[in-house]
């Protein structure tokens, strides 16, 4: 046998199952779920409730009447791309919106390319990316509401019992938007009060997943202990996001806001410790994983920086996902040079 093939199968069978490699990413995500049930009260329930049931219902309907196979949702997938789109989407998204997002991550993206193992997206992202193309209103700007004892960039904090009729923008839109009318990164800070501390620790517009960032942290210290995945992928793309807005906040503070707002604000957290950490959606060499995640920080930052969009993590991971088969030919250094030798 003078070739050798390298394929993305599992060749070798080890103790770690897909039920319990699921169950640890639940776990994980479970301390960013109860942050947003704290923030937002029975709309984060009713939110991560409907994405799971709707995740798990879709993916047994399609195997049922459609595939006529044996179920998979025994394997806990479907949960996690339920939870996982469930903290991509505002707190005030209509049941019909998760409906869709349901159906689009599970019988398209994922079902449609032969289920779990097979499909070359993160299903949750792609049915972030069909929902907000498709209904921008309640994906983006005033559609998201403030989270529990908030802030809202601009006004005075809003008590509990204001906060069912009250929306705000995320730091990354409304500082988008400041600087496109004109104003300079320090006159939007003294004007807003927008600080680390609400980054951190302040209740501020967004997505369920965007406010939890310490949580993410636990979740992702978790998967590092329990083996589930491997630091390179994420340390990349957050150093990645360092170093390039570092260099435009260096170029002109007063038009880039710094690297640190960068990293703990929007969906950047959450997507590089869950989602571009996916097994079947990112490349299986180092090297692929090092450029694949340094391709995610670049297209982050330039959507962000450059871009009609305000976010970009999830056009990031996804535009990455499609150069995995290519970045998957990379051969260990070792069988490189015995090609080379040839």
């Amino acid at each position: 046998m003078d070739k050798l093939i390298v394929s993305p199968s599992p060749h070798i069978h080890g103790k770690e199952s897909t039920r319990r490699l699921m169950g640890d990413v639940i776990i994980a995500l479970l301390p960013a779920v109860l942050v947003a049930i704290y923030l937002f009260g029975l709309s984060a329930i009713h939110l991560v409730g409907v994405s799971v049931i709707s995740c798990v219902a879709v993916e047994y309907l399609i195997q049922k009447f459609l595939l006529k196979g044996k179920s998979t949702i025994g394997d806990l997938s479907a949960v996690v791309t339920g939870v996982l789109l469930a903290l991509n989407l505002p707190v005030s998204s209509p049941w019909w919106l998760i409906l869709i997002g349901a159906v689009v991550a599970i019988g398209i993206a994922k079902m449609t390319f032969g289920g779990l193992g097979q499909n070359f997206f993160n299903p949750a992202l792609v049915a972030r990316v069909v929902l907000l193309v498709s209904f921008p209103v309640l994906m983006t700007g005033t559609a998201f509401q403030a989270p529990v004892d908030g802030y809202i960039f601009g006004n005075a904090e809003i008590s509990r019992a204001a906060m069912d009729a009250t929306s705000g923008a995320t730091p990354l839109s409304f500082v988008k938007e400041q600087i496109a009318q004109g104003m300079t990164v320090s006159e939007i800070t003294k004007s807003s009060g927008l600080s680390y501390f609400q980054l951190l620790f302040s209740a501020i517009g967004g997505s369920a997943g965007e406010l939890a960032e310490l949580a993410l942290l636990l979740g992702f210290i978790y998967l590092l202990i329990r083996k589930v995945i491997k630091p390179y992928i994420s340390l990349t793309i957050i150093f990645t996001v360092f170093l390039f807005s570092g260099i435009l906040y260096l170029v002109n503070p007063e038009r880039f806001m710094d690297p640190l707002f960068h990293i703990f604000s929007g969906g950047l957290l959450l997507g590089a410790f869950f989602m571009a950490t996916d097994y079947v959606t990112s490349p299986m060499n180092l090297k692929g994983q090092i450029i694949f995640a340094v391709g995610i920080g670049v297209i982050t930052m330039l959507i962000r920086e450059f871009g009609s969009y305000p976010e970009g993590v999830s056009f990031a991971i996804l535009i990455m996902n499609a150069t995995v088969p290519l970045l998957n030919k990379i051969k260990p250094a070792r069988f490189a040079k015995e090609a080379q030798k040839k």
